[in-house]
C-alpha cells in the first residue's frame, strides 16, 4: 500500500457561479473510532450539488460538497480494529481523494460494507437508491393504487425502481425528456408522458377514467418545480396522496387551498429519522448486489477529478446528455 500523503485532491466551490475547482487540502487525520478511506468512486448529486451548490455566487465550505463515496480504509483511528484496513465500504462524505468514515454514525461520515462482487461505481448509487426505498416506503403504495412519478432523475428514477417493488395497478412516469422517459419504462414503468407532448394532468386523468392518481410522487426539484408542484396536486384524485420530495425550487411553491382539500400532502423524509435504525440502507445495497435495483443504465459519465468543471457544467448545461456522474480517483 502506497504512503498517505500529507495534502490531497479536493473538490472546492469558489466564488462565482458554477466555479468549480479541482484544488488540495490537508489530509485528515481519523479520530477515535474513525477511519481514513481513499476514495475510488464518488457521485454527484444533481439535485443538491447543481441546484443548491453550484448555482451559488458564493464560496463554499468543501465539506457540503458531495456525499455519495466508496473506496478502502487505508488508516484507522483509536478504538478501532486494524484488520479494517484494505476493505472497502462506501461513506457519506465530500468528493476528495481522502475521507473521513466514522463507525458509529448514521449521518455524516456513515459508512457502510461493499460485498466483493459489487463493484466502487455501482456501491456508489446505493445511497441515493436508499433514498428512493424510505420515501416510497413512507408513501405506501397499494397493489391497487395508480402511482404517478414526476421527475424522471436519478431521484425519480430510484424512487419508480422502488415504487415498483410495491406492484401497483399502475406506474406512470412524468418528464420531459424523452431519454429518460424511455429509460423508465425499462426499469418498470407500465406508461411514461412527456410534457413537451401532452399536458401531464389531462393524461393522468385520461389514464385512470377521470379520476387521477392515488399518489404522486413529485420529484421534479429546482425551478421547473414551482410548475410540476400545482400539476401533481390537480392529477391526484380526491383522498389521494402527494408526496414532495424534491428541493431547490428558488422561491416559494403555489399551494391553491382549493386544490389541496381532501387530499394528503408531505414532504421528503416523513419520518424521525433520529428513531429510525436506517434499515433501508443495507435493503438498498442488497437490491444493488442482487440486481433487483438498475444501477448501471444509469451511469453515463466518469471523470477524473481534474475535470470537475467540466462534469458539473455538463450537469447543468446539458441535462438530457447526463444521469449518473461519476468522478473517478484512481
Amino acid at each position: 500500500m502506497s504512503a498517505i500523503p500529507k495534502r490531497m485532491k479536493q473538490l472546492q466551490k469558489g466564488e462565482g457561479v458554477g466555479n468549480m475547482i479541482m484544488g488540495v487540502a490537508d489530509t485528515p487525520t481519523p479520530g477515535p473510532r474513525q477511519v481514513l478511506v481513499r476514495q475510488r468512486r464518488s457521485l454527484i448529486s444533481r439535485g443538491s450539488e447543481i441546484g443548491r451548490r453550484y448555482r451559488l455566487s458564493e464560496s463554499l465550505d468543501p465539506s457540503i460538497l458531495g456525499y455519495s463515496s466508496t473506496g478502502d480504509v487505508v488508516a484507522v483511528g483509536p478504538d478501532v480494529d486494524p484488520e479494517m484496513i484494505g476493505q472497502r465500504f462506501t461513506v457519506i462524505a465530500p468528493h476528495a481523494e481522502y475521507v473521513i468514515g466514522d463507525i458509529d454514525s448514521k449521518v455524516m461520515n456513515a459508512m457502510q460494507a461493499i460485498p466483493d462482487d459489487v463493484s466502487y461505481e455501482r456501491a456508489a448509487f446505493a445511497g441515493l437508491a436508499g433514498a428512493g426505498i424510505i420515501w416510497t416506503d413512507i408513501s405506501a403504495p397499494k397493489p391497487d393504487e395508480v402511482v404517478v412519478v414526476m421527475g424522471l432523475g436519478l431521484i425519480g428514477n430510484f424512487v419508480l425502481q422502488a415504487v415498483r417493488k410495491h406492484n401497483p395497478a399502475m406506474l406512470i412516469g412524468v418528464d420531459g425528456i424523452d431519454a429518460r422517459c424511455e429509460l423508465a419504462e425499462s426499469v418498470g414503468a407500465d406508461v411514461t408522458i412527456n410534457i413537451r407532448e401532452h399536458d401531464p394532468v389531462a393524461r393522468v386523468k385520461e389514464l385512470t377514467g377521470g379520476k387521477g392518481a392515488h399518489l404522486v410522487m413529485e420529484c421534479v426539484g429546482g425551478p421547473a418545480g414551482v410548475k410540476s408542484f400545482p400539476q401533481a396536486l390537480d392529477m391526484t384524485r380526491k383522498l389521494g396522496r402527494v408526496h414532495l420530495i424534491s428541493l431547490y425550487q428558488e422561491q416559494p411553491l403555489p399551494l391553491d387551498s382549493g386544490a389541496i382539500q381532501g387530499k394528503m400532502v408531505y414532504g421528503g423524509y416523513f419520518i424521525d429519522m433520529d428513531a429510525s435504525d436506517h434499515w433501508w440502507k443495507a435493503e438498498s445495497m442488497r437490491r444493488v448486489t442482487a440486481g433487483e435495483v438498475e444501477v448501471d443504465k444509469l451511469h453515463t459519465h466518469t471523470f477524473k477529478p481534474e475535470q470537475a468543471r467540466e462534469a458539473y457544467d455538463l450537469l447543468h448545461d446539458r441535462l438530457a446528455e447526463a444521469m449518473g456522474v461519476l468522478f473517478d480517483w484512481d
